[in-house]
């Protein structure tokens, strides 16, 4: 089994485990994109959801928030949509499986390396970008197949987005989700690209 076959098998696992009671309420599917103690050569992401409730409840707060960031900012996500039900991906504590492959991959491609095998911290920061590179690419190439294969309206009843992001490059969630889904799911997602903005 290869590292994607794997992401695409444990993303449909996923979905699966929402609780069937929320069905209804879940607006978005959610990717956040990590690595373990931010080691580039240990990719993991963390799947879960955002229900409207949530958003709901947001909204009624004395301290309103503004509408798209209580929808779409992960900075307002619940533990569900930023913290996953499920971490899958090179973090052997939660993916020994995935670990395993992610590991036999990397050192096919020649970009594993071990702490003690001498390299500069330049090439060590090369590899880590490539890794992790790769590792969004696969992310998105997830997304696109819960999509394409039916996984998300046939756990959900509908198609819904699925919104990729990152902490630590949030410019680049607006990429990501782009690629990752059909257009007319992440039209308002998308409004505040600040990307597509300029370009306007």
């Amino acid at each position: 089994m290869t590292f994607r076959l794997h992401l695409g098998q444990m993303a449909l696992r996923t979905l699966a485990e929402f609780p069937e009671e929320l069905t209804s309420e879940i607006y978005a599917v959610t990717f956040h994109v990590d690595s373990v103690d931010q080691d580039g050569r240990f990719p993991y992401v963390a799947i879960g959801y955002n229900t409207e409730s949530e958003v709901a409840r947001l909204l009624e707060e004395e301290c309103a928030s503004e509408p798209w960031n209580a929808r779409w900012n992960y900075a307002y996500f619940p533990s569900s949509g930023l913290e996953g039900i499920r971490i899958v991906g090179h973090a052997p504590e939660h993916d020994p499986v995935g670990s395993d492959l992610h590991r036999r991959e990397a050192v096919a491609q020649g970009l594993w390396y071990e702490d003690e095998d001498g390299l500069s911290e330049q090439e060590q920061d090369e590899r880590d970008e490539q890794l992790a590179d790769q590792f969004d690419e696969l992310c998105v190439d997830v997304a696109r197949q819960l999509h394409a294969d039916g996984g998300l309206s046939g756990t959900l009843g509908r198609p819904v987005p699925v919104i990729l992001y990152n902490m630590f490059d949030p410019d680049k969630m607006f990429a990501m989700t782009r690629a990752a889904n059909p257009p007319e799911l992440v039209t308002e997602f998308l409004s505040e690209d600040p990307e597509a903005q300029g370009q306007g």
